[in-house]
């Protein structure tokens, strides 16, 4: 299941935004504050997370900086009731990947999840390139497949199971001889 986080002072915003996610399958974690957030982000790993700016203590802005210091690559979307063209050129420049104005609806918040689910440019780990490849080699496009396969390769280069999916997109394309070096690979770090 995948894990967001919900960063927002006011109750009713998180309340809305939790009901939200988990109907769209999504284990939600939520903090009332900044300080709050940026220790969640520490201790686990998020899927996607929703943050206010203004908010007491330390803004969101501050918040995705830390974060990003951090090299916390989690998709933010960055919620506001005030938008400014400062803010959305900051936070844009600190990786967030959507602004939401409020108030919003349950309807809105569906259609967001959709458009970031859709968008493979939003994948920021290993795990996330794996998974996607998966996907795409189960839907028959092993070609797509091996860009990210291949983008995997370039973050952990002893990792077995990348070679043996690189493999089976080879195999996938008619490629046999590409196939049998991959496959070769995968059982060199022990990936059967």
């Amino acid at each position: 299941m995948k894990k967001a986080l919900v960063i927002d002072d006011t109750k009713n915003i998180r309340t809305l935004l939790t009901t939200c996610l988990e109907m769209n399958n999504y284990e939600v974690i939520t903090a009332k504050g900044g300080e709050e957030a940026v220790n969640e982000f520490k201790r686990q790993k998020f899927d996607i997370a929703f943050l206010d700016i203004k908010m007491p203590e330390i803004s969101g802005t501050e918040v995705l900086r830390q974060i990003r210091s951090l090299k916390i690559n989690t998709p933010v979307i960055i919620m506001t009731a005030f938008a400014t063209v400062k803010n959305a050129v900051d936070c844009t420049k600190l990786g967030a990947v959507a602004y939401l104005q409020k108030p919003f609806t349950s309807e809105k918040i569906k259609s967001l999840l959709n458009e970031i689910e859709k968008d493979e440019t939003l994948i920021t780990d290993i795990s996330g390139y794996i998974s996607y490849s998966k996907k795409l080699i189960k839907e028959n496009k092993p070609e797509e497949a091996l860009k990210f396969l291949n983008k995997a390769l370039a973050m952990k280069a002893n990792d077995g199971q990348i070679y043996y999916l690189i493999a089976i997109c080879y195999k996938r394309m008619g490629k046999e001889e590409e196939c049998r070096k991959f496959y070769k690979a995968a059982q060199v770090f022990d990936y059967k």
